[in-house]
C-alpha cells in the first residue's frame, strides 16, 4: 500500500485550515488503498520519512524562509533519509504574510537535496487564506496522492 506522508507546520486556525484542506484532497486516494499519514513538523522523524513513497510538504513563510518546524524537520532528517528519498512525488504549499520569496527558494534547495521529484505545481500565495486557496489545497493534496497510484 502506497503512503503519502504529510508534513506541515499550521501554527494558527487559518493555516490549520489550509493543511485540513489538503489532507482532505489527499484522503480522495485512499479508495485506491494510498494511506495518509499526518505528522507536524516537530513530531516527524526519519522512519517516517523512510516508510514514505511521497510526501506533500506545508509551512508558513516567517521572516522570509520556511518555518523553523519544517527547518528542524529537514535537519533531523536529512543524514538518514536523503538517499532513500531520489526520485519519490512530492509537493508543497507556503503561506506568507507578505513574501514568500525566500521561502520558496529554501524549499526548491533542500528538496533538490533529498532528490524529491515535483509531481504537482506548489500552492505558494500570501495575504488571507480565501476559499479558492482552499480549493487548491485540496486540489494538491489530491495530486499528490493520487500520483502514488500511478
Amino acid at each position: 500500500m502506497p503512503r503519502l506522508l504529510v508534513v506541515h507546520h499550521s501554527p494558527t486556525p487559518k493555516v490549520a485550515a489550509l493543511a485540513s484542506a489538503a489532507l482532505a484532497g489527499a484522503r480522495t486516494a485512499e479508495e485506491e488503498n494510498v494511506e495518509i499519514v499526518e505528522r507536524a513538523a516537530l513530531d516527524a522523524t526519519v522512519d517516517d520519512v523512510l516508510a514514505a513513497d511521497g510526501m506533500l510538504l506545508g509551512t508558513t513563510a516567517n521572516f522570509g524562509y520556511i518555518s523553523g518546524a519544517l527547518k528542524h524537520f529537514f535537519d533531523t532528517t536529512y543524514t538518514g533519509a536523503h538517499e532513500a528519498t531520489k526520485g519519490r512525488p512530492f509537493s508543497y504549499w507556503i503561506h506568507g504574510g507578505y513574501d514568500t520569496a525566500g521561502a520558496e527558494q529554501a524549499m526548491r534547495s533542500i528538496t533538490t537535496g533529498y532528490g524529491l521529484k515535483l509531481v504537482a505545481d506548489p500552492l505558494v500565495f500570501t495575504g488571507e487564506i480565501g476559499p479558492a486557496h482552499l480549493d487548491a489545497a485540496r486540489e494538491l493534496g489530491g495530486a499528490v496522492a493520487w500520483s502514488l497510484t500511478l
